[in-house]
C-alpha cells in the first residue's frame, strides 16, 4: 500500500508541475508580451484556462494531504522550516485566482481592471517563483534542525534556508518552465499572427530555460551544493539531462514551424525528463539539512494510516481522473486523433 501512497505523490506532482505550470505560465507569457498583444493574449488565455484553472490546484491539495496524513516527519520539517516561502505561495495562488475571476467577471469597467491585471500577472511570476526557491531550500542543505527555538534566531531558522543565491535561480527556472509550458501550449490554441506570436515565446523562453538551467547546475557544483553535485554524479539522471538535450532540436523545429500537437508533447515529456532526473537523483532524501539528509520514508505513518489512505486515494483517483479527463476534453485541450478540415496535416505529424 506505500507504493500506492508513493505513486499517487509523485504522479500529482506531475501533474501539478505539467498542469499547475501552465497555468501560472500563462500569466508570465501575458507578463512579459508587449501591450499591444497583451489583449490577445488575455481573452487567448482566458477561453484556455477558463473551464479547468480551479482543477489545476487538486493535485497541489493531493499532494499536501499525502504528505501530512502518511508522511508527518517530512511534512513538519516543510511547514515549520518553510513556513515564510509557503505562506507567500499561498497568497500568490489566492491573489492570482481572484483577480483572474474579477477581471472577467466584474460588471464595472475602470481603473480597477488596471490592478486585476498586474495583480493576476504578478501573482503569476512569484507563486511559481516561490514554489521553487521552497523546493531549492528542501534540498539546499541550509536548514537547521532544532527542537529548541529559543537558542537560534530566526534569520537562520527561517529565513536563510531558502533567502539564497541557488534558491532564488531555482525558482526563476520553474517560473521559466512554467513560461514555456504556457507558451507551447498555447501555439494549439490560436491562429495566425497570435500563433506566430506564441511560437516566438516558447521559442525564447526554451532558451531562457536552458541558459538558468545551465547557470543552476554551475552555480550548485562550484558552491558545493550536495544535490547538485549528487545529481550531476547520477548516471540515470545524467541520462535523462542528455536525452532532453538532445530533444531540444526536434522541439526547436515544430515550434519554429508552430506544430500544435507535436510540440505540445514534446514539451510535456521535456518536463518529464527534468522532473524525473532531479528526483531519481537524490531520491528518497529529499531534505538536505546542515546536519543531515532526511528520507521522505523515515517516521511515515502507521500501516493502517497507510492502508486506509492508499484505498482512498484509489477511490478518488476512479472518481477524479475520467471526470478531468472529460472536462478537458469537452474543452478540447486535449488533442489526439482529432484533425480538424482547415488546419494542414503537417500540423499533425
Amino acid at each position: 500500500m506505500l507504493y500506492v501512497v508513493l505513486f499517487f505523490l509523485l504522479f500529482s506532482l506531475l501533474l501539478y508541475v505539467l498542469l499547475g505550470g501552465a497555468d501560472f505560465g500563462a500569466g508570465i507569457v501575458e507578463l512579459f508580451s508587449s501591450a499591444r498583444n497583451r489583449e490577445t493574449t488575455k481573452d487567448t488565455i482566458y477561453r484556455v484556462m477558463g473551464p479547468i484553472w480551479e482543477a489545476n490546484h487538486i493535485w497541489l491539495i493531493i499532494m499536501l494531504v499525502i504528505l501530512w496524513v502518511a508522511f508527518p516527519g517530512f511534512f513538519h520539517v516543510m511547514v515549520v522550516y518553510l513556513h515564510i516561502p509557503l505562506t507567500l505561495v499561498l497568497l500568490g495562488i489566492t491573489i492570482r485566482g481572484v483577480a483572474f475571476v474579477f477581471r472577467h467577471y466584474d460588471a464595472v469597467v475602470d481603473k480597477s481592471q488596471v490592478w486585476y491585471n498586474r495583480l493576476f500577472r504578478i501573482g503569476s511570476f512569484v507563486t511559481p517563483v516561490f514554489l521553487g526557491i521552497s523546493f531549492a531550500a528542501l534540498v539546499g542543505g541550509q536548514i537547521t534542525l532544532t527542537e529548541d527555538y529559543t537558542t537560534t534566531g530566526f534569520y537562520e531558522l527561517f529565513v536563510q534556508n531558502w533567502l539564497n543565491v541557488f534558491s532564488l535561480l531555482v525558482g526563476l527556472f520553474y517560473a521559466a518552465l512554467c513560461a514555456f509550458l504556457a507558451a507551447t501550449l498555447l501555439i494549439g490554441e490560436a491562429d495566425g499572427d497570435a500563433r506566430k506570436l506564441y511560437s516566438r515565446r516558447s521559442a525564447i523562453f526554451t532558451i531562457v530555460l536552458v541558459v538558468l538551467g545551465f547557470i543552476l547546475l554551475v552555480y550548485g557544483y562550484f558552491n558545493e551544493i550536495e544535490f547538485v553535485k549528487d545529481f550531476l554524479h547520477n548516471p540515470i539522471s545524467l541520462i535523462c539531462v542528455g536525452l532532453s538535450g538532445i530533444l531540444l532540436i526536434p522541439l526547436w523545429r515544430f515550434i519554429k514551424k508552430e506544430y500544435r500537437i507535436a510540440s505540445r508533447y514534446m514539451a510535456g515529456f521535456q518536463v518529464v525528463l527534468i522532473l524525473f532526473a532531479a528526483l531519481y537523483a537524490h531520491f528518497p532524501y529529499i531534505i538536505i539539512t546542515k546536519e543531515k539528509e532526511l528520507s521522505l520514508l523515515e517516521g511515515i505513518a502507521t500501516p493502517s494510516s497507510i492502508s486506509n489512505l492508499a484505498i482512498m486515494l484509489l477511490i478518488g483517483g476512479a472518481v477524479i481522473l475520467p471526470g478531468l479527463f472529460h472536462l478537458m476534453k469537452s474543452f478540447n485541450m486535449i488533442k489526439v486523433l482529432e484533425k480538424p478540415d482547415n488546419i494542414d496535416e503537417n500540423e499533425y505529424s
